[in-house]
């Protein structure tokens, strides 16, 4: 027994040695292929409480005005006076000025608005949904990304507004109490859409500005001028940073977190009403709600990366905004594409199957035939939607394309012209063919259609520029945590024995990986935590 015992110690020494042998003749992985200043940390190496505090705020309160920013803001500013003038164009002379006709009643305002309430969405998603999930990779974008719906609504409110032609009187979409008794139908989608988009802005502002309170106290402190102190700190609602306030705070994020969190669902599956219960061919289907969220997502991460790769790039915030953050928002964008894709293909199916002649006009010649004499108008457009949409983003499957952010950006930008071709699809192909042949009509946009969708990108990137030099781009008390949790990890981890070891590593790992969120931690009430409001 002794001796088998002694050749099976051998023959495993011998194992062992030959798997080491092998171990150390067997090439290492490939790192990815990126920058050496970038990681796929959460936060980049080296990091202390006051470091994260200090490169956050400086961009607000100590980064001189660069020319770039401000050359950018005056190219904004211009299409926003370009949008200004289409505005006054409109109100004194009618919506006639638009390309807007009989069939295509609803054409570009009705294309934009439902584009830009879109973008919105990846905000809100970040923000809520992630925050629900304890996913702690949003610390670094859900703040710029909050701002994006903001502004994206405000842009998207708009067009509803200048649509009604009665401008003056724009209120009665409120049921207000009046001596006459009229009130709005309630039947209508169109009702419906100002109920969902009024609310879904309302909490998207609260939830914005409910995060920002403790950042707000840290650029307080910080600040040199009076006038800083006095508006942050007027903003600032008297945070100090204590337990109480912490309490309160994290009870009213999480509420609102909540909230919001329907709200994907519901508002712009509220939106896609407006033509799924019509009786237009290419209209009538019930894929429409679940397609339009799907469809929201993508437009929406796709604009949140074409903000943040040059945000971090001017300011100099790759350690905050990580190719993991980056790389992150490309999965969740490429598995919206497949959503949207599978509404594509049940459109097409759901035509040929129902045996319907109106859908299968629509779906096989108005959208499908491009030559010949029964070629669609807008056939083209249909080819350009699945090339953005279909085939461009098939390459986010390759992490080398993932992770190069020249590809995440060109992308990102092809996946927010196919989005607005979808709805280009939807919209103006329905209308330009419809039941009767005598009816038949074709659209197209006038200057002032162009003025006006230009000069929103001048609002948008306005609003947004002026946000980045005033505020926080990035949650700094939510970054801390996350700091907070690392170095709490990176302690507990040398440990005297190994019991202490064991458990604090564990510790570790349950609130910087997941297992506390960014958010919801109890340690966020630590003084040093709490002290990021306060004194930073």
């Amino acid at each position: 027994m002794a001796v088998q015992q002694i050749n099976r110690g051998n023959q495993f020494r011998d194992d062992k040695g030959l798997d080491d042998r092998d171990a150390e003749r067997r090439p290492a992985p490939a790192p990815p292929l990126v920058a050496p200043d970038e990681t796929f940390s959460i936060i980049g190496p080296g990091h202390t409480l006051e470091s994260v505090t200090a490169k956050i705020a400086n961009v607000v309160l100590k980064d001189r005005i660069r020319i770039g920013w401000l050359a950018f803001l005056g190219v904004s500013v211009f299409f926003l006076a370009m949008m200004v003038v289409a505005l006054l164009g409109i109100i004194v002379m009618g919506i006639g000025l638009w390309g807007s006709n009989i069939p295509v009643a609803w054409a570009w305002g009705i294309i934009n608005f439902v584009w830009w309430i879109g973008i919105g969405h990846a905000g809100t998603l970040i923000s809520a949904i992630l925050l629900l999930l304890h996913q702690n990779w949003r610390t670094s974008i859900n703040r710029f990304a909050e701002a994006m719906t903001i502004f994206a609504v405000i842009c998207a409110a708009i067009y509803p507004a200048m649509h009604i032609g009665r401008h003056q009187v724009f209120y009665w979409l409120i049921p207000l109490p009046n001596s006459m008794g009229l009130y709005p139908q309630f039947r209508s989608p169109l009702e419906w859409d100002y109920f969902a988009v009024s609310t879904y802005a309302m909490v998207s502002i609260l939830f914005w500005y409910v995060g920002l309170i403790p950042d707000l106290a840290t650029l307080r402190d910080r600040a040199q001028s009076r006038f800083g102190k006095f508006m942050y700190g007027s903003f600032a609602l008297g945070w100090r940073g204590s337990a109480k306030h912490w309490h309160r705070y994290m009870a009213l994020y999480v509420i609102l977190a909540g909230i919001s969190t329907p709200l994907v669902l519901s508002v712009h599956s509220t939106i896609s009403f407006d033509f799924a219960v019509g009786i237009i061919p290419g209209w009538h289907t019930t894929i429409f709600p679940p397609y339009f969220v799907a469809g929201a997502l993508v437009g929406g991460f796709a604009m949140v990366l074409i903000l943040a790769i040059p945000l971090r790039a001017v300011y100099g915030l790759k350690d905050l905004i990580t190719m993991r953050h980056l790389e992150n928002c490309a999965k969740v964008m490429l598995l919206s594409v497949l959503v949207v894709l599978y509404g594509y293909a049940l459109e097409i199916f759901t035509a040929w199957y129902s045996a319907n002649t109106y859908e299968q006009y629509m779906q096989f010649v108005s959208r499908l035939t491009l030559f010949g004499p029964k070629a669609g108008p807008y056939a083209w457009s249909y080819y350009v939607l699945w090339f953005c949409n279909g085939l461009v983003p098939q390459l986010l499957w390759f992490r080398k394309i993932r992770t190069n952010v020249l590809w995440l950006f060109a992308i990102s930008i092809v996946l927010s012209i196919g989005m607005w071709f979808e709805r280009f699809v939807i919209i103006v192909v329905s209308l330009t063919r419809d039941f009767l042949p005598s009816s038949w009509g074709y659209y197209s946009p006038t200057i002032w259609d162009v003025m006006l969708y230009a000069g929103t990108f001048g609002l948008f990137f306005t609003l947004f520029l002026l946000f980045v030099r005033f505020l926080p781009a990035i949650a700094i008390a939510e970054v801390r945590e996350i700091v907070h949790h690392e170095q709490h990890q990176a302690h507990a981890g040398h440990g005297t024995n190994g019991s202490d070891h064991h458990s604090g590593h564990s510790a570790g790992d349950d609130s910087s990986s997941g297992g506390q969120p960014s958010g919801l931690s109890g340690d966020r009430r630590t003084p040093e935590i709490g002290a990021a409001g306060a004194t930073a």
